[in-house]
């Protein structure tokens, strides 16, 4: 092999492990932080729909005490 190609690869393929290991937990980060959002964000919208439908029903019970009236 060239001597210049050496020297390239091996001042670059030592570091190579700890440059995979960098992208990896950088990527798996990124993962888990989107997977905790998306759940947050599941449990907003599970959250708003019980307050719609709480909502729904103190309308209702408004409505027929107007109408007792």
């Amino acid at each position: 092999m060239n001597e210049i190609l050496n020297s390239v690869y091996g001042a670059v393929l030592p570091s190579a492990p700890y440059v995979i290991a960098a992208y990896a937990l950088i990527w798996v980060a990124l993962f888990v932080f989107v997977a905790i959002v998306i759940r947050g964000f599941k449990k907003s919208e599970s959250d708003i729909a019980l307050l719609e439908e709480r909502v729904e029903e103190l309308r209702t019970q408004k409505e027929a005490a107007e109408k007792e009236r």
